[in-house]
Formats: structure tokens, C-alpha cells, sequence
């Protein structure tokens, strides 16, 4: 098969399982084993040696044993020593490759992040960090030619690495707090969606003094009986906000499958997710590094802007892609502008402090730190974001472009809004802008603005729309019509309905 098929900008990703009409199965032992074999070619040339250590970890999918097999047995086929640590999360293997008695030669996460349970992939770091779209290309250029290492046999050993994770996690808080259970008398709620977050419980929270009575879901559970583990699932936000109010938490915490992304909810049963967090870990780190610059995503809220910028911070707007952040809050490092968050607003979070790696649990922690500090120092979490400004009304809308060779349409469609945006009365370009079209209207014309780009993988024309009066996203959306209208390859119903 085409192996190219299966990238997914830094990713690998494909069907592991039946089940899913139309969803045939692409990650078979044959594909697992020869991208397997491309990993290994593809480490021998990055490193420029052949006594190779590699560690692979899987989340809770159906799939992630199987997968996990075929991978590792491959590995070994190639000459390759390999550690196989069974359930883990995704910055834990990143973790690995640097930790002192560790530092692997390169990773291996099994997991396909939030997706459906038929579907699986892999994630592949070394102590530089997680690989690059270019370093993926390659990777399956190797799997598809007939390539192989010529070492002799290595092997395959069982290990384990959660523990010194969560150790890493736990010290993190104790140092920064000065205290040995500086969670003692909170109650902390997790939610972990069946997924392979569940370890935070046991292995950070109850031994720094929380109680965590009230945690749902920690089971490892590949089928996700109770609901898909994503913060930015709606059902899976109302469950840790039930959890909260049901338990009187002081505060609730959700990860995604591999734990590479969190959410999380305040005392009130207010989510603390999106728009909400970034601001919340902008003004913990502007605290720490005054003037440091925040990048963050494509379709963050103006409020969030006006709230970096007063508390002498600077908003660098970016591209949708959590490595497209982290590149670039690194870019900005290297030019000599202070960057300590890249942030999305799908929860991807990286911190400079923490080796730019996108880690949920490390973002969790760093707010039970804040936590524990506000109880002692007189200030609550809530606090910190008191001045955030929040839009009225918030709305996507997700367009099919009805094309094979979608990307000249959809540009075409973002130029010429750029232009028609330029005439229009009450209509202002944001500047930079740096993906798609994205325009502020005054109070008459909607009181917002609106963001037109192009996905980044699939034939689609994603527009947010967020307007600070109620009525507001209507209008704007009214405006927009007459111009969408115009393009008949665009699935624009949804769109054209919401403005009627």
C-alpha cells in the first residue's frame, strides 16, 4: 500500500480495527512492520550509530497490544534493543530519551490520540524531541523501500517508566510549594475517560496529600464505554463538571487518551478549558517571566489578547497545529523574544521550562501548584482570569470543499475574501494575521469577528465566528453569506441556515 497515506502531519495514524462501515483496516502486521523497519533505518542515519536503545508505550485503545507487538518485534528483526513499558502516556516517552538511567535513543508512543476506537498510530520521539512531518516522510519512504538494517538480532525486554514520571510530576510540586503534601485538605477530581491518564491519581495526587474520592473512569478501557476522552468533547466536559459539583472539589481534571492534552474545571463547575486556560497559564508565567510571548493558535478569542497584553505580556496569534505553535514559540526564542507557552486552543499545551514537549499532566501541575500557593498566599485560581473578557457568542462552522484537488479551491476562496474584505464598510483585516482571512467587525456590523482558513489536512474551509453581543454571530454570519454564496464547490447549508 501507500504508506504516505497514512502520515498525519507528525503523526502516523491509520484503522486498526474493524467495526466502522466504509473504515477498512490499514495498520495491519505487514504495515506495522515495515514502518517498524523505516523507524529503525531512519534512527541509525539521525544518529549516526547502530547500538540502538528504543523504548515503546501504548494508551488504553483495543488495539494498542497487538500494534505495539508487531512493532517492537520489528525493531528487534532490524538489530534494535528494545523496551516495551506497556501502558503509557505520550510525554512520558518523550520523558525517557532524557531522564538520567533512561535516555533511550529514540520512542515509540502507540496511540491515535482522541480518534475513534478503531483507529490507532504512532508518535516518535528522540532527546530532540518529537519528530517533524519531514522526519515522518522519511520514515515511511524507508517503510516502503526494500531497505533493511543488516545488524543481527537484538531483543526485547519488559519495563515500566510511569513511576519515575510521576515522581518527576510529584517533586515538581513539592519543590515549588516547599511543602512534602501540599495538597492536603483539597479535593481533586480526575476524569480520565478510560484512557491512560488514570495514573495521576495513584501516583501524583494521593501521595502529595489530595483527596481524589469522586474520580471517575481511570480504568483503562480501549472501547470508551462512558464517553470519548477529549476536553474538547462536550459530553466529556460535563462529566468532569458533574464530578466536580457532585463531589465539592476544588478542582477537576480531564486528560485526552495519551495524556498529551488536559482540561480542567474550578471549584464553581466553571471549565477552565480553551480560551480560559491559556489566559490562566499566561498570567502564572508572566508572573515568573515578565514580557514573555504567548503563541497560540489560529482562532483564539480577543479577549485573550487584551488580557496577555495588561498583564505586560505579548500575544503572538499563530497557525492551527500544535507543532505549528511549539515551532514557532521556539522561532521566537531563537530571534531573542522571551517565548515560555505555545498553546492551542484544543488544549495542546508545551512550556519552554518543560522541553517545549505538549504534556497535559505537566499543565495540570502546573496549576495545582498555583493551587496550593493561592491557599497560603490568600488568593484563589479563579482570580487570575477575573479580567478575562468572553465573547457573547462563540460558533464553527466546518465547510466541505467538493473537490479531490481541494487546497488551489479553498485558497482561492481565502484570497478573495481577503480582498472583498478590504471594501467593506465597518470590515478591518487583522494585522499579522498568519492563516486564512481573519476580520474584526464594529458594534453595527456584528461586534466580533470572524476566521476563514483551510484545513490543515482534510477538503475543508473551517469559519469560527465569536461576537461580543447577543445576536451578534448572526449578523456576521448574515454578512458572510452573501459573499460564500458565490462559490458552488462550497458545502456552505450549515452556514446559510444559522444566518436565516
Amino acid at each position: 500500500m501507500d504508506y504516505k497515506k497514512l502520515q498525519n502531519g507528525s503523526d502516523v495514524r491509520g484503522v486498526a480495527l474493524e467495526g466502522i462501515e466504509g473504515q477498512n483496516v490499514n495498520l495491519t502486521k505487514e504495515a506495522c512492520s515495515d514502518i517498524a523497519r523505516g523507524f529503525a533505518l531512519w534512527l541509525i542515519k539521525k544518529l549516526g550509530k547502530k547500538d540502538l536503545r528504543v523504548a515503546i508505550g501504548r494508551d488504553s485503545r483495543l488495539s494498542g497490544a497487538t500494534l505495539t507487538e508487531w512493532f517492537a518485534s520489528s525493531l528487534v528483526e532490524q538489530g534494535i534493543s528494545v523496551t516495551d513499558f506497556e501502558m503509557a502516556s505520550t510525554p512520558a516517552m518523550f520523558m525517557a530519551t532524557i531522564t538520567e538511567g533512561y535516555k533511550f535513543d529514540g520512542t515509540v508512543m502507540v496511540t491515535a490520540s482522541h480518534l475513534p476506537f478503531n483507529r490507532n498510530g504512532f508518535k516518535f520521539f528522540t532527546a530532540n524531541g518529537g519528530v517533524e512531518s519531514s522526519d515522518i516522510k522519511e520514515i515511511l519512504a524507508f517503510a516502503e523501500s526494500d531497505q533493511k538494517t543488516g545488524l543481527t538480532k537484538g531483543n526485547l525486554i519488559k519495563g515500566e517508566f510511569m513511576n519515575k514520571y510521576s515522581e518527576i510530576l510529584a517533586d515538581k510540586i513539592k519543590k515549588a510549594t516547599g511543602e512534602d503534601k501540599p495538597l492536603k485538605g483539597f479535593k481533586v477530581v480526575v476524569d480520565a475517560g478510560n484512557g491512560a491518564g488514570g495514573f495521576y491519581v495513584d501516583k501524583v495526587l494521593k501521595p502529595l496529600g489530595a483527596d481524589t474520592t469522586g474520580s471517575r473512569f481511570l480504568e483503562p478501557d480501549g472501547s470508551f464505554p462512558n464517553h470519548i476522552p477529549n476536553p474538547e468533547n462536550e459530553q466529556a466536559m460535563e462529566s468532569i463538571i458533574e464530578a466536580v459539583k457532585q463531589n465539592k472539589a476544588d478542582f477537576g481534571i480531564i486528560f485526552d487518551t495519551d495524556v498529551d492534552r488536559a482540561g480542567a474545571v474550578l471549584s464553581d463547575g466553571s471549565e477552565l478549558n480553551r480560551n480560559r486556560i491559556i489566559a490562566m497559564l499566561s498570567a502564572i508565567l508572566l508572573r515568573e517571566h515578565p514580557k514573555t510571548a504567548i503563541v497560540t493558535d489560529s482562532i483564539t478569542s480577543t479577549g485573550l489578547k487584551k488580557i496577555i497584553e495588561s498583564k505586560g505580556g505579548v500575544h503572538h496569534r499563530f497557525k492551527r497545529g500544535y507543532r505549528n505553535v511549539i515551532n514557532e514559540s521556539m522561532r521566537l526564542n531563537k530571534e531573542g523574544q522571551d517565548s515560555q507557552l505555545a498553546m492551542e486552543t484544543s488544549g495542546h499545551g508545551a512550556l519552554k521550562e518543560n522541553y517545549f514537549l505538549d504534556d497535559g499532566a505537566y499543565l495540570v501541575t502546573k496549576l495545582l501548584i498555583e493551587l496550593a500557593k493561592g491557599k497560603k498566599e490568600g488568593y484563589s485560581l479563579e482570580s487570575l482570569i477575573a479580567d478575562l473578557e468572553e465573547p457573547k457568542e462563540s460558533v464553527e462552522f466546518r465547510m466541505n470543499i467538493l473537490l479531490e484537488d481541494f487546497k488551489p479551491y479553498g485558497q482561492k476562496v481565502i484570497d478573495d475574501l481577503n480582498a472583498y474584505a478590504k471594501s467593506k464598510e465597518g470590515w478591518s483585516l487583522e494585522t499579522p494575521n498568519f492563516e486564512g482571512v481573519r476580520v474584526n467587525l464594529d458594534d453595527k456590523h456584528g461586534n466580533g469577528w470572524f476566521l476563514l482558513r483551510l484545513s490543515l489536512h482534510d477538503p475543508l474551509l473551517p469559519l469560527n465566528i465569536e461576537s461580543n453581543s447577543v445576536g451578534g454571530a448572526k449578523i456576521i454570519a448574515k454578512e458572510l453569506v452573501s459573499f460564500i454564496e458565490n462559490y458552488d464547490k462550497l458545502e456552505k447549508s450549515s452556514l446559510v441556515d444559522f444566518a436565516k
